[in-house]
This record gives structure tokens, sequence and C-alpha cells, in this order.
């Protein structure tokens, strides 16, 4: 019997040994397989033949120990190497490789399957699928481009010819600085600049109208005087009206009013006459500056003279604003789309009203349709360049308050597309626009609206979400990959063409979104190659090949033995 139990654990030997090349020969096979994740094979021995119990020590032998002779040995376990494999770079953007434990889903005929192979394309029907036709499995995005909760999974499927219809601009946000020493707007200080001259003049009056110098004042006739455009407190504006009169030499005298705009109704508590007088060496003016508010509380500037001057040369006099000061508006623009799509451009102006207030307002080409009044406003900004309140219109100005205040216009295509109403966000404390000593500068961060758009291109970041970008460049996310994980991958069981099928000891799958607990992401435009390494394989095939023809000498050697006994008997 002892020479059979030798020749029995040699052929065991054999045999295993052979499934030992049969796995290094299907790793080997598949070294090129995307996905595939090699195999490992261990070995253990059989039952054993007691030749002999052991027995314990008694108080005059010692103790003795078993003698076995083995029968063999068996496969103990062939498990599959779950480990990374590298990524090869395609620039497919529906080829996708697995960074971590997760697996792909896919449906094959109703039945799920699970893969780390992502060589993926999308089929006439728009669905995710692999080269078998299996699709891949995840989430579908609502019309509103959200991925619902929960576990519950259905195919891929993006429509390729999916359109978004036209979104009016109901938004717009602005960000930026408006410089708070900027000059204003608001008239101040007037100041007469010129000459009067000291000697008699030729008439009794002067108008520094070029058209009628001479001329008397006349309250009707716009040649008797000269006019000055001025803007009070709220950036309305006026007209001042200056003229001069002689009374003889060396003596002359100021005289003033303020109309409206249109220079047709008087402001009350504005009309004056000022006697200059001038220094007798010199000729300058010497007379004090004049305080002129009117009765609308909305003027508040000097009339300033000291500019003036009485020489032996020709009367010569022009006014000049805020001691020559030109208030440069802040301009800026964005592009906004009304209902049909149609893109128009929508611009506001900042004016610097006075210290820390600023007049808004907004524009369109008039060809592009009509903006409801009112359609400006005021910001006034704190201390720290802050937004401290805004308001709605002029005269007077509505102060808004909601939080944070936001102004709104109505917009009118001329097109036949529905009038939209606008809020213009233009932040609030530091986030938005703000007044500091830093250069104005504003511009608009961002729109909601956007023209009708087709899709154009797809893309899959690391969290498996398929984003569809649209004509328009708009982008929206269109559906989600979901990945399953188990707690005992290696009970997974292949089923041919780089799936797996769960199995009793798998544990069931744990589908979750890739990023999230599933610790796997998702890199697109590559695929995971196999983790097989050949110089361990080759090295294992000698390992096997040698034990092999061990096996076969144990084998050869017993029989030999066997055939020596047999011929005892000749």
């Amino acid at each position: 019997m002892a020479l059979l139990n030798s020749l029995f654990s040699g052929v065991s030997g054999l045999q295993n040994l052979q499934t030992m090349m049969d796995v290094i020969g299907d790793n080997i096979a598949n070294i090129n397989t995307i996905g595939y994740k090699s195999s490992d094979i261990t070995f253990s021995d059989t039952f054993n033949d007691l030749l002999k119990a052991g027995m314990n020590a008694t108080s005059t032998t010692g103790g003795t120990n078993s003698f076995q002779v083995g029968l063999g040995m068996k496969v103990n376990s062939i498990s599959t190497n779950w480990t990374q494999g590298t990524f090869e770079t395609t620039g497919v953007t529906s080829d996708l490789a697995l960074q971590g434990n997760g697996m792909f889903i896919l449906n094959s005929n109703g039945q799920d399957y699970y893969s780390r192979a992502g060589a993926f394309t999308f089929d006439s029907d728009g669905k995710l699928v692999d080269a078998d036709g299996d699709i891949v499995q995840g989430k579908v995005a609502n019309g509103a481009g959200q991925i619902s909760a929960g576990s519950a999974i259905q195919d891929i499927q993006i429509d390729q010819t999916m359109k978004l219809p036209a979104v009016a601009t109901s938004s717009v946000a602005w960000s930026g600085n408006l410089q708070s020493s900027s000059p204003t707007i608001q008239s101040t200080l007037v100041a007469l600049d010129g000459n009067l001259n000291a000697a008699n003049p030729s008439a009794a009056a002067y108008s520094a109208n070029p058209a009628n110098p001479q001329g008397a004042y006349n309250a009707a006739d716009p040649t008797t005087y000269q006019a000055t455009t001025i803007e009070g407190e709220d950036g309305t504006k006026y007209t001042l009206r200056t003229w001069y009169t002689s009374l003889g030499a060396d003596n002359w005298t100021a005289n003033y009013d303020v109309y409206d705009a249109t220079n047709t109704n008087a402001i009350a508590g504005t009309a004056g006459t000022q006697l200059l007088a001038f220094d007798a060496n010199t000729g300058d003016c010497t007379t004090a500056q004049d305080p002129i508010t009117g009765d609308t509380g909305n003027l508040n500037f000097e009339l300033n003279f000291a500019s003036l001057s009485n020489l032996n040369a020709n009367s010569s006099i022009q006014n000049s604003i805020n001691s020559g000061e030109t208030e440069a508006p802040v301009t800026a623009a964005e592009t906004i789309y009304d209902s049909l799509g149609n893109a128009h451009t929508l611009t506001l102006t900042f004016d610097h009203l006075n210290d820390g207030t600023w007049n808004w307002a907004a524009s369109m080409p008039t060809a592009d349709g009509t903006l409801a009044a009112p359609a400006n406003g005021q910001i006034t900004f704190d201390s720290t360049g802050s937004i401290l309140s805004i308001y709605n219109g002029q005269n007077p100005p509505q102060l808004i308050t909601s939080t944070p205040p936001i102004p709104t216009i109505n917009f009118t295509p001329a097109n036949g597309a529905k009038t939209q109403t606008i809020a213009l966000n233009f932040g609030q404390n530091t986030s938005g626009i703000t007044q500091t000593s830093l250069t104005s500068q504003v511009a608009a961060t961002s729109q909601n609206g956007s023209a009708a758009a087709v899709l154009s291109n797809l893309n899959i970041d690391q969290d498996g979400n398929i984003v569809g970008v649209f004509s328009n460049g708009n982008s929206e996310t269109l559906a989600q990959i979901m990945v399953a994980t188990f707690e005992n991958t290696n009970g997974l069981v292949s089923a041919g063409n780089n799936l797996y099928s769960v199995a009793a000891n798998s544990g069931q799958a744990e589908v979750a979104a890739p990023g999230g607990s599933s610790n796997t992401t998702i890199q697109s435009g590559a695929l995971e190659q196999s983790n097989v390494d050949l110089s361990q394989e080759f090295s294992n095939m000698i390992v096997a090949q040698r034990g092999f023809e061990a096996n076969s000498k144990v084998i050869q050697t017993s029989d030999e033995m066997l055939q020596t006994i047999t011929n005892l008997i000749r």
C-alpha cells in the first residue's frame, strides 16, 4: 500500500499542478483584456494516513508523537486579485475607468451584471452600452438636471437630439467698484470765469452770449443771457441763467436765476443780483461766493466770482461747473435673452451724484424694445464702501425694502416676445458692487437666460455625471452612472465577457454614486488595463513546471519499485 500512496500522491500533484497551469495560462491569455483581474491559486494537503497514534507520557516513559503519511495535495483556493489596474488614455469620452473598489452595473436581458471593463458607446437609441449590448445602469436626471435620491437604478439613455428651450432672463448679478473720489454730477460749485471791461462799456448790459453779447436781459430771449446746465442733489438737470449789468467804469453786477431743464419754468428762490467788487491794483474780483439753494430743496451750489477780473480788455465770460471737473459715467453691459431666445444688450450706467450716492440707469437699444419707467434709481454706500440702501426711480426715489435690496425693470421686446421682469442684483455688504478708492469698474457676473440650443457634446465627470454641453454654451446634468460594491468581491462568479454575477458568498450589491460612500471615482477617456503581472506569471509557470516534473519523477520511481516487487516472484 505504501507504494500505492506515493503513486497516488504524485498523481494528485500532476492533476493540481495542471490546474495551476490552467490558471497561469488564463492570466497570460488575458494580459490585454480591459478590466481583467488575474487569478491566484493556492494548494493544501489532503487527508493523512495515521501509522501510529501518539501516546501520553507516564511516570516511567516519555510521550510519543503520532506518525502520519500524507496522501497528496489538492487545490485550496482560486481567488481573484482585485488590485487596481493601470489606466490607458483613449480620448473617447464614453470610455470609462474606475479608480477604487466599485464596479459598473450592466443589465443584460433583465439580469444585472457587474464589470470593471468600461469600453462603452451610445447606441442608436442613446443607450450607453458595452460591446455586447449590455446597458449601463444609473439614474437619468429630471427636466431640471436633478438626480433623484435613493438606490433605484435604470438604463442610462441620452436623447442625442435633445434641445433646450429659450429661457428669458429674469435676473442679472453685478459686481465691481465705484471709485469714491470720482467727480460728481451734482453741481456744487459754478465758477464765473473771464473779464468784464473796466472802461465804460458801449452798452449797459453784457450777456456773455456770442449771439447777442450786448443785449439787455429779456427772460423770453435766450440770446440775452448765458445758459449753463447744472444738476441738483438727485441728478435733476436745471438751467442756470447768468448776465451782467454795467453801472459805469469799474462797476458791474452779476445777475442770475435758475429754470428747469426745459428752460421754461423759473425755480423760486434762485433769482439774485450781486454787486461785484474788484481789487484796484490787480483787477481781481473780491466778492464772496453766493450760496444758492432755491425752494425745491434739491439745489445746493455756490456761485463763485473769484475768477472774474476787471481789466481794460474786452468782456469775455464763461461758466465752469465743479472747478472744471468732468464726471465720467461708469457703464457695464450684459447680453440678456427674451422668451424667444433673442439676445439683447442691457446697459447699466452709474453717475456719481454726491459723496456716497450714485445714480443708476438701465437702457436698451431702441430697436430692441422698451423699458418701462422707472428704469433707474440710486445706490447709497456707507463709510465702509458697502451698499447701504438702493432706491428705484427718481423724483422722489422709492426705497427698496427687500433683503438684499434688488431693484427690477420691465422690458418689452419689440419682436413679439413676452414682457419680462428683470431683477438687478447689485449684491450686499462687500459682495457685489462697492464704493472704495479703487478704480471704477463694474461688470455682470451672471444672468440666468439663454437662447434655444441643441446638444453639441457630452462630458462625464469623476462622479459619474453625464453632462450635456449645448450650442448656447450652457451645460446640464443628464444622467449619473452608478457603481456597486460588495462585502466580499471574491465571492462574485465570472459570467464571461468581462462580467460578474452575484453568488452565495458575495453579498448583495451596494449601489452608490461615484465619489461618495462607494470610495470610487470615474476617469473619462481612459480604460483600466489588466492587472496581470507577466513576470510573476512566468515565475509561477517555472514553479509549476518543476513541480510537475518532480511529481512525474515520484510516479516513475514508484512504478519502478512496484516493478521490482513484481519481479520477486520470477
